[in-house]
């Protein structure tokens, strides 16, 4: 008996001592953060939402340079310089040393009137770009939604399965107070209170793993909302269905015409695939002439003379006004090169975007499956509670009077624990599936999603 007695003490303490490193020491008060703060702090400070809004900004700026693109060009030069050379002067009859300066002004513009319309296809192709761009940071907007309430779930899950585990260790340390009472009466044998003091023990093990289990779920939700680490948050679990009876019904090919009209990254991807087919025009584009108009005005300045300064700008101004043409007759093949990579380009667009559809179709099956799978065990285990709990109370009566085992007892302890937990994960599992499954279908608001009844 000493030394299961001592064993049982070094696994509370052991267990105590993970507690105690397991749960941070709370300096300030704990700021409460319910699941609609989390998901407006998401929308305001996640990493990779930031990230798409400027991939979506790049897009915006480079429609901008596509669009330039078609402007003349306008510049202004310049050019000064100062000559030094030697004549000879035969009225002096020496040789002399003259320096002169010298400047030029010129005004020049040019424009492309006619290129195979590469930059028209060119600005179409970015403006399709941007398009998706903008349809895949909505659907970033969604994913941050869902990723928050992904790690809200984890947590609040937790919480409930310490809860579970906690009342569980009450129930154990109450057996044991209740058998060491017994076993000094001499109603029940010294071996059912060392199996039971293993019980505890074992129970107290679990809490200690719960808490960790908390501690995880409360760090992920800091990282994906940027929370300061240094701070401590008590995230408000929201309120769990008591039932599946009235939960809502989904229609599977309804969920599946809802996502291929609503899904922003299938958007995307079939904007992609417009946009690739511009840029694979805009290639064979390279084959036609370019037409190109430029005009060109100026004037020079020379101190060599004796007009002034005006007078040799207004005499010596001069203007241009001329159009190119450009045929292409050998380029080396960069043309259909740059045709053929264009096409496998839109080729792997267009695979990509049936991909997608393929992809979204399966995952709205997967959900639909998942929430109708859920509310049946949540009813399960609900009903798995309420016999093992019914078993507890006959079994421990039983008990009592010697007309069961431990083991018995034991069992049946166990099952009103796993009963308990499930009951704990369906709850959770079942409202976030419920509330998020227009994330699925793509219809889903990010600032109107809550996971309550």
């Amino acid at each position: 008996m000493t030394r299961l007695y001592i064993a049982r003490r070094w696994a509370l303490a052991l267990a105590a001592l993970g507690a105690l490193s397991a749960t941070p020491v709370a300096a300030d008060a704990q700021q409460k953060i319910t699941f609609d703060d989390a998901i407006a702090i998401a929308l305001r400070q996640n990493t990779s939402l930031k990230q798409a809004e400027n991939t979506a900004s790049l897009s915006g700026a480079a429609v901008a340079q596509r669009r330039n693109a078609l402007l003349p060009t306008l510049s202004l030069s310049t050019t000064s310089a100062q000559n030094v050379g030697r004549s000879f002067n035969q009225s002096e009859g020496a040789v002399i040393t003259q320096t002169t300066q010298s400047a030029s002004f010129g005004l020049s513009s040019a424009v492309t009137l006619f290129d195979g319309l590469r930059n028209v296809r060119a600005l179409n192709q970015a403006r399709l770009e941007e398009n998706a761009s903008t349809s895949e940071l909505t659907r970033a907007r969604q994913t941050t939604v869902f990723t928050v309430a992904s790690d809200f779930l984890t947590l609040v899950t937790a919480q409930g399965q310490l809860d579970v585990q906690r009342e569980n260790l009450a129930a154990q340390d109450a057996q044991e107070k209740q058998l060491s009472v017994l076993v000094s009466a001499g109603a029940r044998p010294i071996s059912d209170l060392y199996q039971q003091q293993a019980l505890t023990a074992s129970a107290q093990s679990s809490v200690v793993t719960s808490e960790r289990a908390v501690e995880l779920g409360r760090i992920a939700l800091i990282q994906t909302l940027q929370l300061d680490p240094r701070g401590t948050f008590d995230f408000v679990s929201p309120p769990a269905p008591s039932s599946a009876d009235g939960m809502q019904r989904f229609a599977l090919d309804s969920l599946l015409d809802r996502a291929f009209a609503a899904r922003a990254d299938l958007s995307a991807d079939a904007t992609r695939v417009d946009a690739a087919a511009q840029g694979t025009k805009a290639a064979n584009a390279g084959r036609l002439p370019t037409v190109s108009l430029s005009a060109g005005y100026n004037t020079a300045y020379s101190s060599a003379t004796a007009l002034s300064v005006g007078e040799q700008l207004n005499q010596r101004r001069g203007g241009s006004v001329g159009i190119g043409v450009s045929f292409p007759i050998f380029d080396r093949g960069a043309v259909s090169i740059a045709s053929q990579q264009a096409k496998i380009q839109e080729d792997n667009a267009r695979l990509t975007l049936q991909d997608r559809r393929q992809s979204i179709a399966l995952e709205v099956r997967r959900a639909y499956l998942d929430y109708e799978s859920t509310k049946q065990q949540l009813t399960a285990a609900l009903a798995q509670q309420k016999a093992a709990d019914l078993a507890v109370s006959a079994t421990q009566q039983r008990y009592q009077i010697g007309s069961s085992t431990l083991l018995e007892l034991t069992q049946a302890r166990a099952s009103q624990l796993q009963a308990a937990s499930a009951v704990v994960t369906a709850r959770y599992t079942i409202a976030f599936q419920r509330a998020l499954m227009s994330y699925y279908t793509g219809d889903l608001q990010p600032d109107a999603v809550t996971l309550g009844s």
